[in-house]
């Protein structure tokens, strides 16, 4: 079976070098290597395309295998990378949520899906505030890696809730005077 932190050290290693080759000046060399880059990726595109057609149209037992591929870490990816995947992002995005809601429950935290829209994720992530005292770096860390380890074409995730809360309830002098003063000097325009 294949190393799947070996593969992921390489999708990470990947990314880096394309990023190097963008920052790369244009000219006739980048223009040949990108167009290489795209023929590359429209030929394997097409070849995976092709290799899941074979597949599906093999009964149930390809359908059974298409979804263990879709699960497998390293084919997962592959399929997503290739826009094959056979459980929509939504259905990844559940997944994810019902994988890591036992390791929040334990730290007193609930996390409910607020919308998907395109491949922008809002969750809410709420606080009982009995827990053991994780801070919101921590939580958001768990939250993303959660989503992002099942469903890593998530473009945006917003996490709403995660608010440090006043530790002491103190509401300095200076914020009430501001919003006491912005509250007081009329709009321009008339009222909206």
């Amino acid at each position: 079976m294949a190393n799947s932190g070996g593969f992921q050290e390489q999708v990470k290693h990947l990314g880096e070098l394309v990023g190097q080759f963008d920052q790369m000046p244009d000219g006739p060399q980048k223009t040949a290597g990108k167009e290489l880059i795209q023929l590359l990726m429209d030929v394997h595109a097409q070849g995976l395309e092709r290799v899941i057609e074979i597949i599906f149209e093999s009964g149930e037992a390809g359908s059974t295998l298409i979804d263990q591929l879709g699960k497998d870490e390293i084919a997962g990816v592959l399929l997503l990378l290739y826009s094959l995947h056979p459980d929509a992002l939504e259905t990844r995005v559940h997944a994810a949520l019902e994988r890591i809601r036992p390791r929040l429950r334990k730290l007193s935290c609930a996390i409910d899906l607020v919308s998907i829209d395109e491949s922008a994720v809002r969750v809410c992530l709420t606080n009982s505030g009995h827990g053991c005292g994780s801070s919101t770096k921590e939580l958001r860390g768990l939250v993303e890696n959660g989503l992002y380890e099942i469903a890593p074409d998530i473009i945006s995730l917003e996490i709403l809730g995660l608010e440090e809360p006043s530790s002491t309830g103190f509401v300095a002098l200076d914020s009430l005077l501001v919003n006491t003063l912005v509250g007081a000097v009329p709009a321009r325009g008339g009222a909206r």
